[in-house]
């Protein structure tokens, strides 16, 4: 009850004619920056993030987190019309979205992408009103060896679950992890990969990465495709829309699985790029319809969507209550926090009790005006990626580019980008997976010193990972996990013996 009346109160700070334009404005620049590919959800919060330290607190999160919805639902729009993610989570997406549209099923694909996103993100709101103040307390028994344990099993999770090759995701991420250890040691100050360059003392930044893993990428494989965007008719019928809530229903099992999936993988710090993978390698696996995955299928949009935007609202949890950004744009948010004066973590919720239950309060209004706004102006913002390749092309390299550079106003992230945009490009051709390489560039570093200060804490021995219950479970569904395809290969070897 004391949560219903601590939402209550977040709502009358919320719903102000000040902070719903606010939602508005960040919902139109989110769907504008999720659009243009190679932007994403946390360059553009990184970008705006200068614009609010003049604002109240309240204000800049309401205004942050909202521009973060309308990114990721804005990712949708490109993976489905034009086959392009405006979005790293948003990938999954592409897989069945862009097979319906070609088939002239695109306000179904995009219908059905939105209100899953919707009902995925507002599952996630719900998480965080229940779960929030236990979460606050339930902190306080987490040291490290409960942190590398969640960072192991969110690793894991993508070569048990991938549903691509376990070999090429393990790549991947060790290529991650390899990524994550350049620069300064923050244990023994000594310097790692660095080969003598000054600019990489300070280690590779992650949104720098994604730029290029995800924007020049993207785009070296347009080029490659005739130089335009393979576009189908952007235009909503409203009928459509109807009918495709109407059919929402009868799949029911996979917004449950997936709404969990979601919810997991953003409090644990997987993100909604891991969830939505995730999501979708289970949906093709068990799903009713998994055997049609690939062709155009619903249910290929609905399992990434809704574990998705769960996993992305559902993010912010762990970055109020633990101080540990479930995302990389929670981890921008984080860095907002702090710049505004405020410390996250369980006292937060104690001694801002305004910022945190208006926060909570306006995702409930956003999510519901991201929806609307989104189906809205499909075609507007679709249109954009109709302008001839050879203008807009350009455009898209300037901005990532400039949003490189403003990262840490360097050159040489400029320069970094670009070797990216080329690492993607090479593992997009040979069916590299990347979200395994960014999750570790995101969670390396922290993994690594988790478990650097755990075998401290037990003199070198590894029985420390298996020391309570709480750990020991964590361990061995990552283990599990780790296992699960030569568990599966082994099992698939029985089941034709036992046959014969």
């Amino acid at each position: 009850m004391a949560d219903i009346a601590n939402l209550l109160h977040g709502f009358s700070v919320a719903f102000s004619f000040y902070h719903v334009a606010l939602i508005v404005m960040g919902v139109l620049l989110g769907i504008l920056v999720g659009v243009l590919p190679g932007l994403g959800a946390p360059n553009g919060v990184t970008l705006l993030l200068p614009l609010t330290f003049t604002m109240e607190p309240v204000s800049a999160i309401i205004l942050l987190s909202s521009m973060y919805w309308g990114a990721l639902f804005g990712g949708s729009t490109t993976s489905i019309l034009f086959n392009i993610p405006g979005e790293p989570s948003s990938v999954a997406t592409t897989f069945d979205g862009y097979p319906m549209a070609k088939q002239g099923r695109a306000t179904e694909a995009l219908s059905t992408a939105f209100f899953s996103a919707g009902i995925g993100a507002l599952t996630g709101v719900v998480v965080i009103t229940l779960l929030a103040g236990w979460i606050a307390q339930f902190a306080l028994q987490f040291s490290s060896p409960e942190f590398f344990a969640i960072y192991l099993l969110a690793f894991c999770s993508f070569i048990g679950l991938g549903g691509g090759d376990p070999t090429k995701a393990a790549v991947s991420l060790l290529a991650g992890l390899a990524f994550a250890t350049v620069g300064m040691d923050t244990v023994s100050g000594e310097l790692r990969l660095t080969f003598g360059w000054p600019d990489l003392l300070r280690g590779i930044s992650f949104l720098v990465a994604v730029i290029g893993l995800f924007g020049i990428g993207e785009l070296l494989l347009t080029v490659q495709e005739e130089l335009k965007f393979k576009g189908v008719s952007s235009k909503i019928e409203v009928r459509e829309i109807f009918k495709a809530l109407a059919r929402l229903p009868h799949y029911w099992v996979t917004f449950v699985r997936s709404a969990l999936v979601g919810v997991w993988m953003g409090i644990t710090p997987g993100g909604p790029t891991a969830a939505s993978f995730m999501s979708y390698g289970l949906g093709r696996r068990f799903g009713k319809y998994g055997k049609n995955f690939g062709k155009g299928e619903p249910e290929g949009i609905i399992a990434p969507e809704v574990a998705d935007h769960s996993a992305g609202t559902s993010a912010l949890l762990p970055m109020l209550a633990l101080g540990v950004p479930g995302s990389a744009t929670a981890a921008v948010m984080m860095g907002g926090l702090m710049i505004w004066g405020l410390q996250p973590g369980p006292l937060l919720f104690v001694e801002q009790p305004d910022f945190v239950w208006g926060l909570i309060a306006s995702m409930y209004l956003s999510n519901v005006i991201a929806v609307v706004l989104v189906l809205a102006t499909v075609p507007l913002f679709a249109s954009i990626l109709r302008i001839p390749f050879g203008i807009i092309g350009p455009i898209i390299i300037v901005v990532c580019l400039i949003g490189a550079y403003t990262v840490a106003n360097a050159e040489f992230d400029v320069m970094m980008a670009v070797a990216f945009g080329i690492v993607g490009y090479v593992f997009k051709r040979l069916d590299y997976p990347i979200a395994p390489l960014v999750l570790a560039m995101v969670l390396g570093d922290k993994a690594e010193d988790a478990f650097r200060q755990s075998m401290l804490y037990s003199g070198g021995s590894l029985s420390i990972f298996w020391s309570n219950g709480l750990v020991g479970t964590l361990m061995a569904l990552a283990l599990l996990l780790l296992a699960w395809p030569l568990i599966s290969k082994a099992m698939q070897l029985v089941r034709p013996a036992q046959a014969a």
